[in-house]
Parts: structure tokens; C-alpha cells; sequence
């Protein structure tokens, strides 16, 4: 989607990225190294505000 206050009508030069892509390339690369099961963040340097979302996602049942 384009954004709708760019006035820029030049094409981005660099390379394009297809998300789609990206992430059967990212699973083939996890499947080929047996989908280890990557570290979390520890989070020890989060913010109170941070802290308080993520109790709120867990209350809710999510998990992040």
C-alpha cells in the first residue's frame, strides 16, 4: 500500500523484498537445521509500560 501523504513519484532504486519469499526461504533454513527452538528475549531492560502490556497480552491468553 502506498502511503497517501508521499508526494515522491521516483521508484525506490534498491533491491524489493517479497515477504512471501522471505519467509519460505526462513522456514526451509530452520526445517534444514532441525526448527531449533530459538532464545527469548530475557527482557531486562524493559519499561514499566512494557512490563504492563505483556502481563496484559498473558491475561488475555496470549503469549508473547
Amino acid at each position: 500500500m502506498a502511503s497517501t501523504i508521499s508526494t515522491e513519484a521516483e521508484d525506490w532504486p534498491g533491491p524489493r523484498l517479497c515477504h512471501a519469499d522471505i519467509a519460505q526461504q526462513l522456514a526451509e533454513r530452520r526445517a534444514a537445521l532441525g526448527n531449533p527452538e530459538l532464545p527469548r528475549n530475557a527482557g531486562s531492560n524493559r519499561t514499566d509500560s512494557k512490563r504492563a502490556l505483556l502481563a496484559a497480552i498473558e491475561a488475555a491468553g496470549g503469549r508473547w
